[in-house]
C-alpha cells in the first residue's frame, strides 16, 4: 500500500513538472548578423565554411528569399525591432526615441518592449539596434541617449581594448579604432590571434555569460545578440582567412556598372578605407583578396554563433527556445560595380533568415516563398503564444513554418531615393523622379537588363502592388 502511494505521488509530481514545462512560455534567442550576404553553405554556396549556421539551418527553416525592408543598418533594424516600415535614414531608431519623448502614446511599443510587457526578461548584447550597446552620444556610450527606450532590461556592449562602442564597431586587432582624417584604416586584416582579438569574440563571451544567468531564472527570456562581422573593415583572426587561401572563387555576377537608371552608388563607405592604391573593380586579383577576407569574417562570425548555440544547449534551455538568425541586409561584392550596401539590387536587400524551434516539423526543409523582415515580430508572437500587435505591417510566417511549400508574399524595400518590390518573378523599382526599373528574376539576364520600357503593362501592375506597400509607410 505504501509503495502504491509512493508511485502515485511520484506520478503526480512528474505530471505536474510536465504540465509546467508545457505551459511555460518559450524563450527567444535572436542572433543579428551585420552585412551578411545569403552566401552560406546552407544557402547553396559551397566554398563558404559556415558549419554552425548550417547546423542551425538543418534544425530549422531556411528562408531562401528573405528581403530586408531597407539596405542599411539603422532603418533595417528599425523594421525588425518594430515590425513596421519606417524612415530610410540610419537614425530611424533614434528619431523614434525622440518622438517617444514628445508624445509617448504616439509610438507603438517595439518588439522587445512588447515581450517585456508580457513578462519576458529582455537583454541585448552587441549590435542589435544601430549602435552596439544601444546608446548615443559622441562615443555611443551616453546613458542619457537611449536608442530604444523601454525595450531592454539590460543592454550590454563589451568594448574591451576598443575603449567604447564606437571604437568596437569598426575595430581591428590590438584595439585599433577607425580614425577620421588622413590616416585610413586598412580595409582588411588577418591577425594571428584568438577570437577575442576582434570585438565579436567578446560579444559572444558576454552572450554565453548571459545565457547562463537567464536560463536559470523562472521568467522566459528574450535575448538578442548582435555580431558585428562581416561588417567593414574585414578583420578576423588569421585561422579563418587560412580557410580560403587556396579557394578558387566563382566569378562575380554582373560586375559592370549599370548603364540604365538604377540605385548604383560609388561605394564611398568602402573606398574610405586604405586600399593600397588598388581598385577591385579593375583589379581582379585584389577583388578576390577582398572577397576572401569577407569570407573569413563570415566564418569568424559563424564560429561565434556556434559558441552561443553550444551554450544554449548546455543549459538545457534549447528545449524551450525559439532561435532566429537574421541578416540586417546584403552586401555587394562587386556585383553591378558596387562594394557595399545601400542599393536596391538583389545583393543589397536579400539576406539570411533562419527560424528554429523544438516543435518544428520537417526540420531542414527550405522555403522559397518571398518574405520580409517586418514578418519577424508577428511570427515570434505566434510561436510564443502571445497576442500579435495590430500595428505591425508584417505577416506571420507560421504557415510556412508549418508547411515549407506555403507561398509567401510581396516584399517591400526602400532607400530614400527609390522604392522597390520583389515578387516571385520580378523586381520592380520606382524612383522618386518617376524612373522605373524592371528585372525578370527568372531570366538568365536577371538584374543585368532593365526591361521596364518593353513591358509597360507589367510596370503598371507592379506600381499598384507597390502603392499598397507605400500606403503603410505613410
Amino acid at each position: 500500500m505504501k509503495n502504491l502511494k509512493l508511485v502515485t505521488l511520484l506520478f503526480g509530481m512528474v505530471c505536474c513538472v510536465t504540465i509546467q514545462a508545457q505551459e511555460r512560455q518559450k524563450n527567444i534567442l535572436l542572433i543579428c548578423m551585420d552585412d551578411l550576404r545569403p552566401e552560406l553553405n546552407s544557402f547553396g554556396v559551397s566554398y563558404i565554411k559556415s558549419p554552425n549556421i548550417d547546423k542551425l539551418a538543418s534544425d530549422g527553416r531556411v528562408f531562401l528569399n528573405h528581403y530586408v525592408n531597407s539596405p542599411s543598418c539603422g532603418p533595417s533594424r528599425y523594421t525588425m525591432l518594430t515590425g513596421r516600415y519606417g524612415d530610410p535614414g540610419n537614425d530611424a531608431i533614434f528619431e523614434r526615441a525622440e518622438k517617444l519623448k514628445v508624445n509617448p502614446n504616439s509610438v507603438p511599443p517595439s518588439m522587445p518592449e512588447w515581450f517585456r510587457n508580457k513578462g519576458y526578461t529582455t537583454v541585448s548584447i552587441g549590435k542589435v539596434s544601430h549602435h552596439p550597446g544601444g546608446l548615443g552620444g559622441k562615443d555611443w556610450n551616453d546613458v542619457n541617449v537611449i536608442e530604444m527606450p523601454n525595450a531592454w532590461n539590460e543592454q550590454l556592449m563589451p568594448v574591451a581594448e576598443w575603449e567604447h562602442p564606437r571604437g568596437a564597431m569598426h575595430g581591428l586587432a590590438n584595439g585599433e579604432i577607425r580614425a577620421t582624417g588622413k590616416t585610413k584604416m586598412d580595409v582588411f586584416q588577418s591577425f594571428d590571434g584568438p577570437d577575442t582579438s576582434y570585438p565579436d569574440g567578446h560579444i559572444a563571451n558576454e552572450a554565453i555569460k548571459q545565457l547562463g544567468k537567464l536560463s536559470s531564472q523562472d521568467k522566459p527570456f528574450f535575448l538578442a545578440v548582435g555580431l558585428i562581422r562581416p561588417h567593414l573593415p574585414f578583420g578576423a583572426p588569421k585561422k579563418y582567412f587560412d580557410l580560403y587561401k587556396n579557394v578558387i572563387l566563382p566569378p562575380i555576377q554582373s560586375p559592370e556598372k549599370p548603364t540604365s537608371v538604377s540605385t548604383w552608388h560609388n561605394s564611398s563607405e568602402f573606398f574610405q578605407y586604405n586600399l593600397w592604391g588598388k581598385n577591385p573593380n579593375t583589379d581582379k586579383e585584389f577583388a578576390d583578396e577582398v572577397r576572401k577576407h569577407y569570407a573569413a569574417c563570415v566564418s569568424y562570425a559563424d564560429q561565434q554563433v556556434g559558441f552561443i548555440l553550444a551554450k544554449l544547449k548546455e543549459t538545457g534551455a534549447d528545449k524551450n527556445t525559439i532561435i532566429v538568425l537574421w541578416g540586417d541586409h546584403g552586401w555587394n561584392l562587386g556585383e553591378h560595380a558596387i562594394w557595399g550596401k545601400h542599393n536596391l539590387f538583389e545583393e543589397g536587400v536579400r539576406s539570411p533568415l533562419i527560424i528554429s524551434y523544438p516543435e518544428l516539423k520537417a526540420k531542414g526543409k527550405q522555403s522559397n516563398g518571398i518574405v520580409e523582415t517586418v514578418d519577424i515580430f508577428p511570427t515570434l508572437c505566434d510561436l510564443s503564444g502571445i497576442e500579435k500587435p495590430s500595428f505591425a505591417n508584417g505577416e506571420s510566417l507560421l504557415p510556412i513554418l508549418k508547411d515549407a511549400n506555403s507561398s509567401g508574399h510581396v516584399a517591400f524595400s526602400y532607400n530614400g531615393k527609390a522604392n522597390s518590390i520583389r515578387t516571385m518573378q520580378y523586381r520592380f523599382t520606382l524612383h522618386k523622379n518617376g524612373a522605373t526599373e524592371l528585372y525578370d528574376e527568372k531570366s538568365t539576364a536577371k538584374e543585368a537588363k532593365n526591361i521596364a520600357q518593353e513591358n509597360p503593362a507589367i510596370v503598371e501592375e507592379l506600381k499598384l502592388l507597390l502603392k499598397n506597400k507605400l500606403d503603410k509607410l505613410n
